[in-house]
């Protein structure tokens, strides 16, 4: 993992209908890192992601990528976005989606094979996405994401409602990414897949928990487990 920041958030607030969706969160992520941004449905996980990619308005706080602030225009080719909703067409192929987002981005379409390896989708490139599964279209979609080499790539839940080897395949994926040098934050409300992250940030109603590796929380709540550490961290229970 490198020490060159690729995300530094500072006393990050987002109110919204003066209802504070998040609370002064500061946290940084570094280049080759996969960090798991972990918490229940409504602990603001999306907002956070959403303010990061410059589509959510930030009240007061800053958050700088790769050194640019969120939202600025020079970021749009540098970081890759896999939302939680599939974003391809389902009447085009595997091929003909990566190729139509290759041109959106404007990179060489020998990304669209280079992307294929990475995901293991070769095989599957002639098929409709309409007649794929959602383990295979969860890859397709992260496939569109690494289009443009990004150095940043911010996933929302990917692995939702996939079976356990699928979610095996896609974390193996990410932690291969990582390792190449790229900065990986991942959302999940799933809290044993939090071993596969090198560190994690856990946000509850907008308060950002732990900022930590799953080993020291384990070891600072006592916990046998993951689901139960969340809890204990939540309690106040040492």
């Amino acid at each position: 993992m490198s020490s060159t920041l690729a995300l530094e958030v500072s006393q990050l607030r987002v109110v919204r209908q003066h209802n504070e969706i998040l609370k002064s969160l500061s946290f940084d992520v570094a280049a080759g890192e996969l960090v798991g941004l972990l918490g229940p449905s409504g602990s603001g996980k999306s907002t956070l992601m959403r303010s990061l990619l410059g589509v959510q308005a930030i009240t007061s706080g800053s958050a700088v990528i790769l050194g640019e602030n969120a939202g600025s225009p020079a970021l749009r080719r540098r970081i890759g976005y896999m939302a939680q909703g599939s974003a391809i067409y389902t009447d085009l192929s595997v091929s003909e989606n990566l190729a139509y987002f290759a041109g959106v981005l404007g990179v060489d379409r020998s990304r669209v094979h280079h992307v294929l390896e990475v995901v293991n989708l070769r095989a599957l490139a002639a098929r409709l996405v309409s007649s794929l599964s959602g383990g295979e279209r969860s890859r397709v979609s992260l496939a569109v994401a690494m289009l443009g080499a990004p150095p940043l790539l911010i996933l929302d839940e990917p692995t939702v409602g996939l079976d356990p080897v699928l979610r095996q395949d896609l974390w193996n994926t990410f932690t291969q990414l990582a390792s190449n040098g790229t900065a990986v934050l991942v959302s999940s409300h799933v809290m044993d897949e939090a071993a596969r992250c090198a560190r994690l940030l856990l946000l509850r109603e907008g308060h950002l928990l732990f900022d930590d590796t799953p080993a020291q929380l384990l070891s600072r709540t006592g916990a046998g487990d993951y689901d139960d550490a969340f809890v204990r961290l939540i309690k106040g229970a040492p």
